[in-house]
């Protein structure tokens, strides 16, 4: 469980994450959603360790994470843009972070099988396509079996093959009770992935609820339809507060 109280960061004047309070529950999948430079990344860098907040408390599986790093080990994370050493090969990438991890000595490797990645580990990353790199984060998130997953748009880049392979390991993962939480522009994958909906606005929780009520509340069938009218609502709400101000 990731439980976040009265979150705030600012990256000067500007307030990046306004007093966020979410709980992550285990066995939840998440839809982390929001327009460009809606808090979601820092959020993620925030959990992660990555982006130290001005104030509040981020706590994993009940323990407070400020100058912990161990916490990490149990969380699988899926960057947008993996980066890598140009000349390092897609075999030494994966041996390196085994070797790394000296408290597992068991990997899961079905995406790299899934991902076709046994065909290409003398390949060198710098020769790589946007969607291979891809291929080998995301067997990176999902090699040492932890209890929760953050993937940052996940699909972007793979092609269709590898995409319904992710897709399946996500609902396996899911079905074991672990914790997911995915941000996505695709609606379409969020629908078939998770159940429930965050969504942020200028650095604010707008919305936090399951798909099903958030559907119910907006009277729309479709989940594409449904965050149209968050967004709608969300716009509308930031406006009427500027001309307040």
């Amino acid at each position: 469980m990731i439980s976040i109280s009265s979150l705030n960061k600012k990256f000067g004047k500007l307030h990046v994450l306004k007093d966020i309070n979410i709980t992550f529950e285990m066995g939840v999948s998440y839809a982390m959603m929001g327009p460009n430079a809606s808090g979601k990344t820092t959020l993620i860098k925030s959990i992660l360790g990555m982006v130290i907040p001005n104030s509040g408390t981020i706590l994993v599986n009940g323990e407070d994470i400020k100058d912990q790093w161990l916490y990490r080990s149990n969380i699988g994370y899926m960057p947008q843009i993996g980066k890598y050493p140009e000349n390092i090969k897609i075999g030494q990438v994966l041996s390196m972070i085994q070797n790394l991890r000296k408290d597992k000595n068991q990997y899961d490797t079905d995406l790299v099988e899934d991902f076709g990645l046994l065909q290409m580990l003398n390949k060198p990353m710098g020769t790589l396509s946007g969607g291979t790199r891809q291929k080998v984060s995301g067997a990176l998130a999902f090699m040492f079996d932890p209890d929760i997953y953050i993937l940052d748009e996940p699909t972007a880049g793979l092609d269709p093959l590898a995409v319904e392979a992710l897709k399946k390991k996500i609902a396996k993962e899911r079905a074991k009770g672990k914790l997911i939480i995915i941000t996505s522009h695709i609606l379409s994958d969020l629908d078939e992935l998770t159940s429930h909906a965050i969504y942020l606005s200028d650095g604010e929780v707008f919305y936090n609820n399951s798909i099903e009520i958030l559907k119910s509340e907006t009277g729309e069938e479709k989940f594409s339809s449904s965050i149209a009218r968050l967004m709608e609502w969300s716009e509308e709400k930031i406006k009427k507060t500027s001309i307040e101000l």
